[in-house]
């Protein structure tokens, strides 16, 4: 028998919605303004093995010179990163949702053993459940990753007026070190959680969209619809 089970509330997924392209934008108006002083690289002294990024990048992706443009949208969003991202951290605490969301006691060996599934080294399935440790920990992380940004943004746009904060970041070089390596994070996050949704299908996916999933339900079973929504013991 199928059934509807509800998994996301509208809030949840608005915010998501909201952050995902808001989050693309400004890594894209960041890069407008990196342009101006691409220094980064992975490499020793004069020796570079990678450079974020070279010349090729810039002449293929046209982001070079527009650096009043990159600054004036990512100053821009970054009110709208950090609006949808105060009301979505008030509405977890207000409506209960956090408990399904912030790490528990079971989250780090249930993330290494999603991880060991995932990667094919481990035959059986994890627990299911509405967010898994992996998850758990990912959506924390996302969250701490986007006050530091906001923090470390500051620090580097008003180093003057935000000097101790500059200061408290290590000063204005380190606090664009952390932007940058912040913003690779990202991408990698990005990158996993695709690679993710699309393994889990199309039911998880729609399940973000319209905020439900579709699922076998056997004969006489309890409502998931009700079990889904029983407050977390185990945090």
């Amino acid at each position: 028998m199928k059934k509807l089970v509800e998994k996301h509330p509208l809030a949840i997924r608005w915010f998501h919605w909201v952050n995902f392209p808001v989050l693309a934008l400004m890594i894209w108006s960041g890069l407008w303004i990196y342009w101006a002083n691409d220094i980064y690289r992975l490499g020793w002294g004069t020796t570079t093995l990678y450079k974020f990024f070279p010349q090729s990048f810039y002449d293929a992706t046209h982001l070079d010179h527009k650096l009043a443009q990159g600054m004036a949208w990512h100053f821009l969003l970054m009110w709208v990163f950090f609006l949808n991202g105060l009301l979505y951290v008030g509405y977890t605490l207000v409506s209960g949702e956090w408990r399904y969301l912030l790490p528990n006691r079971h989250s780090f060996r249930e993330a290494i053993e999603v991880t060991l599934h995932d990667l094919g080294l481990r035959k059986a399935a994890p627990l299911v459940q509405k967010y898994n440790g992996a998850q758990r920990i990912a959506y924390t992380a996302v969250i701490l990753m986007g006050l530091g940004s906001l923090l470390t943004g500051l620090s580097i746009y008003k180093p003057t007026q935000f000097g101790w904060l500059t200061q408290g970041l290590g000063g204005y070089e380190a606090a664009r070190v952390e932007h940058f390596v912040l913003t690779i994070g990202y991408v990698l996050f990005f990158i996993v959680h695709v690679a993710q949704v699309g393994r889990a299908g199309w039911n998880n996916f729609r399940s973000m969209v319209a905020g439900f999933e579709i699922e076998e339900v056997p004969a006489g079973a309890a409502s998931p619809r009700l079990a889904q929504r029983e407050p977390d013991t185990q945090a």
